[in-house]
């Protein structure tokens, strides 16, 4: 992309997203100047300036912590997308499937994430393991489920007229049921995308030495309240950074549906 291509791109998106930033500015300013004036005391709320400050001077520390549950992150997301949409797809065409298999997922999901996190630190220790687990038994359910129903709810109609024409099992499956089923796919891969941050951060919680949650851990037991904000802020924004980027991909692989079509509508307002 050259350079006045992706200056437009740029100003495209800040005009597109002008108003949720101005939001920010104004909530972040209201947050300054009101601590200020109310003087409350820095260990109960810093203002977003003393909150900078304290995270820049300690930012190697932080951002090593940060790769650290970006890993866990990616790695125990990317999992569950290639565990929970084939798995989708079977008991989406399997009634035994459906019937023996699906009510164990529920199951599972049901159990609090939080209670099966000590097992499985007695069980594979105390390294990376624990956490991709965890990450991807958060994130698994809603893929899982929204696969589902994408998958089963290919029309009827459509399919039986496919096959009057001689479709076979894989055409109909790459011509009808995957178009079909991919909005839904998304948004359980969006609901995923966001439970990840916060799955990481529990495993590291339960048990950690490393990563944003044993710092924010740290920070909070020591009373250091900015970095325990900057910590925050910067799990959210990684979080943010893996929910866009599903929906860039879903931007790119169902432009033709109605939600996409609105988003190009309104970008060209």
């Amino acid at each position: 992309m050259n350079t006045p291509a992706r200056s437009t791109a740029i100003v495209e998106w800040l005009r597109r997203r002008g108003s949720a930033i101005a939001v920010f500015a104004l909530l972040i300013l209201v947050w300054e100047v009101g601590v200020r004036v109310a003087g409350v005391k820095e260990y109960l709320l810093p203002p977003p300036s003393k909150v900078w400050t304290e995270f820049w001077k300690r930012h190697e520390l932080v951002m090593a912590g940060a790769w650290v549950t970006t890993q866990e992150i990616l790695a125990g997301y990317a999992l569950a997308v290639v565990v929970s949409i084939p798995l989708a797809m079977w008991i989406a065409w399997s009634r035994f499937m459906e019937q023996a298999v699906y009510p164990v997922i529920v199951f599972l999901q049901i159990v609090p994430k939080i209670a099966i996190a000590p097992l499985f630190i007695i069980w594979f220790g105390f390294g990376f393991t624990p956490k991709l687990l965890l990450v991807f038994l958060l994130s698994f359910f809603p893929i899982v489920v929204a696969s589902i129903a994408g998958f089963k709810g290919a029309d009827r109609d459509i399919m039986d007229f496919a096959r009057t024409t001689g479709a076979g099992g894989l055409r109909l499956f790459v011509k009808i049921r995957l178009p079909q089923a991919l909005p839904q796919v998304f948004t359980g891969l969006k609901v995923g995308a966001a439970l990840a941050a916060t799955a990481a951060v529990v495993a590291e919680f339960v048990a950690s030495d490393r990563g944003l949650g044993y710092l924010l851990l740290q920070y909070n037991g020591q009373l250091e309240t900015p970095m325990v904000f900057a910590t925050i802020v910067l799990l959210s924004l990684i979080g943010l950074a893996v929910y866009y980027a599903v929906e860039v991909v879903e931007r790119l692989a169902i432009p033709w549906h109605v939600s996409q079509q609105h988003t190009a509508h309104d970008a060209t307002m």
